[in-house]
C-alpha cells in the first residue's frame, strides 16, 4: 500500500467478547491481503482465542493478561513494554475502548488505525492514533464496521468469510462423543445451544422443550449444549426437566473449537444471539435464530456462501439506514441459509438488558413457540421460504 510503506509487523487489537472476535476475520484478511508478506498478531481477551487459533490468516494470537487484582497496574505496564519491544509497524483499533487506545500509542507503532472517538473517553484520546476513520453513521452488521476502519484507508478485501479452523483431534473427539451417545456418521441431528452468558437473550426454556419435542415427532435427532457457567447450566436442567422427548446431552466443556466440529455436522443449528450461533454460521451449517433486544442488522449470523453476492451487490454504504444482509430494523428476516426470528415490535431491538430492569425480554418470553417450530421445520424440509407468519 502506497499510503503505509514499511509496513512488515502488525497487530490488530480486538478486547471483545468470543463471537466479536470472530467476525472480525474479514477485517484481519483485508490486511493479509493488502500487505501479503506482513505478520499479523491479534490481541484478545483471555477466552476468546481459540476463534483465531489454527487461522492462516493469523500469525500469532496474543492473550491480554490483566494479572492479579493487587497488581493489575504493574501488570499491564509490563505488558504494554512487551508489545512494544515486538516493534509493530501498525496498530488497528478494532476494539474502541480506551484500553485498547493506550496499548496501540504505547507499541510506537508509525500507523495506529482506529475510529474516531468523537468525544467518547477520555480526553485527547483522537491524539493516540495516526489515522482516524469517520464513525459511521448508519448501522452496520458488526463484520461490516470493522471492516470499515480499513476501507477508509484503502486496505480492503472482497473476500468476507467468516471462518474457524478445528484439529484432526477436535474431530475425532466429537466423533467418539456422538457414537457413544448414539448419533452415526452422517447421521442427521440438530444442534441446539439455548442458552448465553446473558439470560435476558434467551427464548423460554418450555419454548426450547416445545421445541425439541417437535422435531423428535418429525424424526430428528436433537443435541444440547451449554456454555460452563452456572446459570446457562441451570436453564439446560429446566429444559430437561419439562421435554418429553430425550434429546442428546454433549455438556461435559466442550471446548470452542469442538463445538465448531459439532455444529458442522448438524443438519441445523438453533439458538439465541451467542458466540456459539456465530460458530455455526462460520462452519456453513443452516442457522435459526431467535433474537430478543439485540439487532439482527448488527449481529445476525454470517453466511459464508451468499455474502459474495451481496457484497458485490451493496459495494458502497448507503448514505443513510441499514448496511447489512439484514436490512430490516426487527421482525423475521433471512439471509442465505439463515434465518432469524423476532417479535416485529417498535421496542425490538431495544439494545437493553431486559425489559424495565427485570434481566427478562418480553420480546423472548412471549414468542410464540409453534411458529418457531414450523419455521425450523420448514428449513429441515427445504422450503427456502418457510411458514413464517
Amino acid at each position: 500500500m502506497n499510503d503505509f510503506p514499511g509496513v512488515k509487523n502488525i497487530l490488530v487489537i480486538k478486547l471483545r467478547h468470543i463471537g466479536d472476535v470472530l467476525l472480525c476475520v474479514p477485517a484481519i484478511r483485508a490486511l493479509k491481503e493488502s500487505f501479503p508478506a506482513s505478520r499479523v498478531s491479534v490481541l484478545v481477551n483471555p477466552g476468546t482465542e481459540e476463534m483465531l487459533t489454527e487461522n492462516p490468516l493469523v500469525d500469532e494470537v496474543i492473550s491480554l493478561d490483566r494479572g492479579a487484582s493487587g497488581l493489575k497496574r504493574l501488570h499491564q505496564v509490563q505488558q504494554a513494554a512487551a508489545l512494544r519491544g515486538r516493534r509493530f509497524d501498525m496498530t488497528v483499533d478494532l476494539t474502541g475502548g480506551d484500553r485498547a487506545a493506550f496499548l496501540g500509542f504505547l507499541t510506537g507503532a508509525r500507523y495506529r488505525l482506529g475510529y474516531d472517538p468523537v468525544g467518547e473517553g477520555f480526553a485527547g484520546k483522537r491524539l493516540l492514533y495516526t489515522h482516524l476513520a469517520e464513525r459511521p453513521s448508519i448501522r452496520l452488521h458488526n463484520v461490516l464496521r470493522d471492516l470499515g476502519v480499513l476501507r477508509s484507508f484503502g486496505v480492503d478485501t472482497n473476500d468476507l468469510r467468516v471462518d474457524i479452523h478445528a484439529s484432526q483431534e477436535d474431530e475425532a473427539y466429537v466423533q467418539m462423543a456422538l457414537e457413544e451417545r448414539g448419533i452415526r456418521p452422517g447421521e442427521r441431528y440438530v444442534h441446539i445451544h439455548p442458552v448465553s452468558r446473558w439470560l435476558f437473550k434467551c427464548w423460554t426454556a418450555d419454548g426450547c422443550a416445545h421445541l425439541i419435542d417437535g422435531l423428535s415427532r418429525e424424526g430428528f435427532k436433537t443435541v444440547l449444549t451449554s456454555g460452563p457457567a452456572d446459570k446457562e447450566r441451570a436453564m439446560i436442567a429446566a429444559i430437561l426437566k419439562v421435554v418429553k422427548s430425550r434429546p442428546v446431552d454433549i455438556l461435559n466443556a466442550l471446548t470452542l473449537k469442538r463445538m465448531s466440529v459439532l455444529s458442522r455436522r448438524a443438519a441445523l443449528f438453533f439458538g439465541v444471539d451467542s458466540a456459539p450461533m456465530h460458530i455455526a454460521a462460520a462452519v456453513g451449517t443452516p442457522v435459526a435464530a431467535v433474537f430478543g433486544p439485540s439487532g439482527a442488522f448488527d449481529w445476525g449470523p454470517w453466511d459464508n456462501k451468499e455474502i459474495g453476492a451481496w457484497f458485490a451487490a451493496n459495494k458502497s454504504a448507503p448514505a443513510s439506514g441499514i448496511w447489512s444482509p439484514y436490512p430490516q430494523r426487527n421482525g423475521t428476516q433471512r439471509f442465505g441459509r439463515n434465518l432469524v426470528i423476532q417479535m416485529p415490535w417498535d421496542c425490538a431491538p431495544c439494545g437493553k438488558d431486559g425489559c424495565n430492569g427485570t434481566k427478562k425480554s418480553r420480546c423472548l418470553d412471549e414468542l410464540d413457540p409453534d411458529v418457531v417450530l414450523k419455521a425450523v421445520i420448514a428449513m429441515l424440509k427445504g422450503n427456502a421460504q418457510g411458514d413464517l407468519q
